[in-house]
């Protein structure tokens, strides 16, 4: 793909997010994949709306992330499989995003996440980028993701192993989060915890990646906070069958006792 510069309609020079490709053409590659994003993106949005108010945040699932300019444009992008921005909006000029194009926003994603389809060498791939006269090293994820990107938290998930490995951005370096005695591990400037869930979700049984409050309190998805909700209300409504019941249960008692003391020839005054 040969890329034009629109010099009148961007006076930078530089693509936007409308000129640069949104996919590479390579479909997704577990089935697992789709509702695991879909399940991180349902279960934070909630405590996502209340951190930002005014709306200003993106969430992307497999979209690219752009942090140089290259030929073929696709180079110059990771596609994560999921990443939060904080305080951007998440349009531009009316539209959805196509991708997050670095040299637009500079405003780095305060997470990345992967979810490791292979043995996890391309996630863990620390090869630099190293250019010659004649031609450049491909770099690893790893070294994109810690030395152009710079997420504040990088997340490697890997359903197999039912794992999950963080690492901080620390004075320019990723370090490995520790987990806690939870065996989550933290990300304060959400107050959430990331970890490992065996469930349901979906119809498949799987160690899902997942959410929990900095109380240990798991985040629940749409579809599990309404079960939740209208198992609540049956137990409201059991509760109040039962109550009805027990004062069905008091009145016939009670109907019983006149009709004794009429018998015996007194009027109750109950």
């Amino acid at each position: 793909m040969k890329f034009t510069l629109d010099v009148e309609n961007n006076p930078t020079g530089w693509p936007d997010h409308t000129q640069l490709p949104e996919s590479d053409g390579t479909f997704v590659k577990k089935f697992q994949e789709h509702p695991q994003s879909i399940l991180l993106t349902d279960s934070i949005t909630p405590i996502l709306e209340r951190i930002h108010a005014d709306g200003n945040y993106c969430i992307g699932q497999d979209s690219g992330i752009y942090w140089r300019l290259t030929e073929p444009l696709e180079r110059g992008a990771e596609a994560p499989d999921w990443f939060y921005v904080p305080n951007v909006p998440p349009t531009l000029d009316g539209q959805l995003r196509r991708s997050y194009v670095m040299w637009q926003e500079f405003v780095a994603p305060l997470i990345v996440l992967e979810f490791v389809s292979g043995n996890g060498t391309e996630e863990r791939d620390r090869t630099p980028l190293l250019r010659t006269d004649k031609q450049e090293t491909k770099p690893g994820k790893f070294w994109v993701y810690e030395n152009a990107i710079r997420p504040a938290f990088y997340g490697i998930y890997e359903v197999r192993k039912a794992s999950v490995e963080v690492y901080s951005l620390i004075q320019n370096r990723y370090e490995l989060v520790a987990a806690n005695d939870r065996a989550h591990y933290p990300i304060p400037q959400l107050g959430v915890e990331l970890g490992i869930w065996q469930g349901t979700y979906q119809n498949a049984e799987l160690p899902w990646l997942r959410w929990w409050d900095s109380q240990g309190n798991l985040l629940l998805s749409g579809a599990e906070r309404a079960q939740q909700e209208q198992q609540r209300a049956d137990r409201e409504q059991e509760r109040a069958e039962q109550e009805r019941q027990r004062a069905d249960r008091a009145e016939d008692e009670l109907e019983q006792l006149r009709a004794q003391l009429r018998s015996a020839g007194i009027e109750p005054q109950l």
